[in-house]
């Protein structure tokens, strides 16, 4: 049976706003069933490894270390702006920026990310999927960084 962990709650904003430069509950503009371009979170000016980190929604253990995929989208706000580089990261247990729990992997170092959307998707190794112990504490981490 497929499962799907999605942002249940925002862990660490940072200067992150959603498309409307709100800053409460924005995982709420990245947790679709669907993706949706109009809804999304964005990274503050010239970020400097800027991080959001967002918990997943719980999921079980599906007792196989296969398919186990982490998908996002991502572009930049302006065509032509300043290079920025993406990395993504799924950790387990993160508590805070000082406490960053365990990588658990790196689903993603993007280079001078493009205007336009664009799908990641990471497969988690089987080694990769071993290392989780607890699929109640799994989260996104998210850091822009102006190069």
């Amino acid at each position: 049976m497929a499962q799907f962990g999605r942002p249940s709650i925002d862990t660490y904003i940072g200067g992150y706003k959603d498309e409307a430069d709100g800053t409460t509950n924005i995982y709420t503009h990245i947790d679709e069933t669907s993706y949706s371009d109009t809804d999304y979170i964005k990274s503050i000016l010239a970020p400097s490894a800027a991080p959001y980190v967002c918990k997943l929604s719980t999921v079980e253990d599906p007792l196989s270390s296969s398919n186990h995929t982490v998908r996002y989208r991502y572009c930049k706000d302006a065509a032509g702006g300043a290079a920025i580089n993406l990395t993504v990261q799924l950790r387990q247990g993160y508590v805070d920026e000082g406490t960053p729990g365990t990588l658990i992997a790196t689903c993603g170092t993007h280079t001078d990310i493009s205007e336009s959307w664009t799908a990641g998707s990471y497969n988690l190794s089987g080694g990769e999927a071993d290392a989780i112990t607890n699929y109640a504490s799994l989260y996104l981490r998210f850091v822009a960084t102006q190069v």
